[in-house]
């Protein structure tokens, strides 16, 4: 049987950070939103409560060490951690990947995918919602900045838990497209790696819309990660009606609202068409905590539905004719998005019922 490796995404804005206390007041992490989300409608799962971890705080080193147990005992492989570098050296939220690295009690395999954008302040925080106001910037500073972040990123790459593929450490790029120079950046890399022991990177394109299919095609990635949450809204009708009913939803002050059995079938229509790119599937999704009624979010999901969603992607995978080293992969979003209600860890509702279902399936 195919052993496949699930990979969560693994937000590290759970602990107080100088910038974001400077933009939000003092004490401010992610569980801010999740603490203010209400109920927009009736039916609503709002708020969500954590139960076995708690609203816990990064800083503490035991939190870390209990999410990889209880992830590797419901079949999650690995993690793979958000990281923010927005050139010059500038970092952010990198206290978590840095204390594992020193913390050998946590077993959990990891890899990086660079979040490489800049931050608005509609991103975290619904108050100014309605503007773009940018916070930091995004800047791709060229070749000497390159080599900075690929020395950063070393000490990880070597590190005994790092996903290699091939023998190349997995790296992902958020928005794999609105890099410049990004065949440069990816030679440079390449030569770096192989010239520390490795046989290169695995580069990886991770593409919120199912319609950047035909750019990775024609780039130099190793491999797609596509998530479907955004053209699930899309399913069943043209897009002149969804732009009605987003119209009509705006107008009328509600968020964006999706049926989750929509997402289901998005997904299985999209992987079976396109064998040769890597899936990443979610077990909800409602961003209402950050964006209140401006947001979007998929409704009535259960821990029933998940299963049916594992069970439909394992047989996908299962049946791929063209076998590659990105066969054996599975992206989940995410471990702990808990402002985007993309998360995987125990709530007060369904505890670990979620994770419960990849055990079962991948485990």
């Amino acid at each position: 049987m195919e052993k496949y490796d699930v990979i969560a995404f693994y937000l590290p804005q759970f602990h107080p950070i100088e910038e974001n206390e400077k933009w939000w007041g003092k004490g401010f992490t992610e569980w801010t939103n999740v603490g203010n989300a209400k109920p927009l409608f009736p039916g609503h799962y709002q708020p969500r409560v954590p139960k076995d971890l708690g609203y816990y705080d990064l800083r503490l080193e035991e939190v870390a060490e209990q999410q990889s147990e209880l992830a590797l005992e419901n079949g999650v492989t690995g993690f793979m951690y958000w990281h923010y570098w927005f050139g010059n050296g500038k970092t952010i939220m990198d206290m978590p990947i840095k204390r594992m690295l020193n913390d050998k009690k946590i077993k959990i395999k990891f890899s990086v995918c660079w979040a490489n954008h800049s931050w608005y302040a509609k991103n975290w925080n619904s108050r100014d919602s309605k503007t773009d106001k940018l916070l930091i910037e995004q800047q791709y500073l060229g070749k000497q900045d390159y080599i900075d972040y690929f020395n950063y990123c070393l000490p990880l790459f070597k590190d005994e838990r790092y996903l290699l593929i091939d023998n190349k450490p997995l790296f992902g790029l958020y928005q794999p497209y609105s890099m410049p120079d990004i065949n440069e950046f990816i030679d440079l890399w390449n030569e770096m790696a192989k010239a520390n022991g490795f046989d290169g990177i695995y580069f990886m394109a991770f593409n919120s819309r199912c319609n950047g299919y035909e750019k990775f095609k024609n780039s130099a990635y190793d491999a797609s990660v596509v998530d479907c949450v955004a053209d699930s809204k899309y399913y069943g009708k043209s897009r002149f009606l969804n732009k009605c009913y987003y119209w009509l939803c705006r107008k009328l002050g509600f968020p964006e609202i999706v049926p989750y059995d929509n997402y289901v079938k998005t997904c299985f229509k999209y992987f079976m068409e396109h064998e040769d790119v890597v899936p990443c599937i979610v077990p909800n999704y409602d961003h209402t905590p950050r964006s209140k009624r401006a947001g979007m979010l998929l409704h009535k999901s259960t821990p029933e539905k998940w299963e049916t969603l594992l069970k439909g992607i394992k047989r996908i995978l299962d049946s791929k004719e063209t076998k590659n080293s990105s066969s054996r992969l599975l992206f989940i979003k995410a471990w702990n998005e808990w402002a985007e209600g993309n998360y995987l860890e125990p709530d007060c509702v369904f505890g670990r019922s979620y994770l419960e279902r990849i055990k079962k399936i991948f485990g």
